[in-house]
């Protein structure tokens, strides 16, 4: 079961879409976990930005370009819960 961080994070996607105009949804259908993979939500570099940028702003975080850089790693949704932990338990 989902953690409450992990649920904001997919609601964050969800409105990322819808307010570009998009239905974010995995490519194999069904609902978006964190074991959702990026790229079958169909998120580029542009959508991961935007992305980043509105968690900076709901978690008061810093997100350091160098960082922005690692995060172009990403594979999935957890991928991305886990990295927000980390800065959140450092007050980053």
């Amino acid at each position: 079961m989902a953690d409450q961080l992990t649920n904001e994070i997919i609601a964050m996607i969800k409105k990322r879409a819808a307010a570009e105009g998009g239905n974010i949804a995995p490519a194999s259908g069904g609902e978006i976990t964190a074991a959702t993979g990026l790229t079958s939500l169909g998120i580029d570099s542009l959508g991961l930005a935007d992305v980043l940028w509105d968690l900076e702003q709901a978690y008061g975080i810093k997100i350091e370009m160098n960082t922005s850089e690692a995060w172009s790693d990403l594979q999935n949704v957890g991928d991305m819960v886990e990295a927000v932990r980390g800065l959140l338990a450092k007050g980053v």
